[in-house]
């Protein structure tokens, strides 16, 4: 990888970047507050089964679709709806989408390219911007290929999720690295393997989703999901 390459993933994949994940805990608050999750050990259980079971066999393959189809938005509508339809919950379907409304305004705003076509096409309710389309879409957009991206996009749901247990209070700063360092050997070896095919796309969290449903019954909530 060539140094601006480098230093572009270093950019957007840094938790410094204003992209708005930091809103969602995708049903890891549910979870916790039902006693699901009270550790590091089930910390880990649940970043390593999202990257397995959702992230390898469904958002990894919308993204490298999006990716090959960034200047093209009636192209990224129908993945939208391709992901919107094998997302059982309304809260992640509500979540995804919202966080790619953000992801899309900061590129917007940064001049990316593809990024203001699509943004467009979101707001004008032709499509619905979910977070992996964003993803690929402004990620082409900087200039990043297909590998850089996919890796990208594993690492910054695994720090989005562990920054989610480390705001609930279930772990510390070195526990969250060190269930990374387990979520990058995990995450490299499904990189190591081909993305799914999109008439393939499936999930297989079925505590997640249910968590998620039940996140707006819950009395005090710390995040949007």
């Amino acid at each position: 990888m060539d140094p601006h390459s480098l230093l572009a993933c270093l950019q957007h994949a840094d938790s410094f970047f204003p992209a708005g994940g930091i809103a969602f805990s995708w049903g890891l608050e549910s979870l916790h507050a039902e006693g699901a999750v009270k550790t590091q050990d089930d910390v880990a259980r649940f970043v390593l089964g999202q990257l397995r079971h959702r992230w390898a066999t469904c958002d990894r393959a919308v993204l490298a679709a999006a990716h090959g189809v960034a200047e093209t938005p009636h192209a990224l509508a129908a993945l939208d709806e391709l992901l919107e339809a094998v997302t059982l919950a309304r809260e992640l379907r509500e979540g995804s989408r919202r966080a790619g409304a953000s992801l899309l305004d900061v590129h917007t705003r940064l001049g990316t390219r593809c990024a203001a076509d699509f943004r467009h096409a979101v707001r004008a309710g032709e499509a619905l911007g979910h977070l992996p389309v964003a993803q690929g879409c402004v990620w082409r957009g900087v200039g990043l290929g297909l590998t850089e991206c996919e890796a990208m996009s594993g690492h910054t749901q695994c720090v989005g999720l562990i920054g989610a247990a480390l705001r609930l209070g279930v772990i510390g700063h070195l526990a969250g690295q060190e269930i990374l360092r387990s979520a990058r050997e995990e995450l490299g070896a499904l990189l190591a393997r081909p993305a799914a095919a999109l008439d393939d796309l499936h999930t297989t969290v079925p505590a997640t989703e249910i968590a998620s449903m039940r996140h707006e019954t819950q009395s005090a909530r710390l995040f949007a999901n």
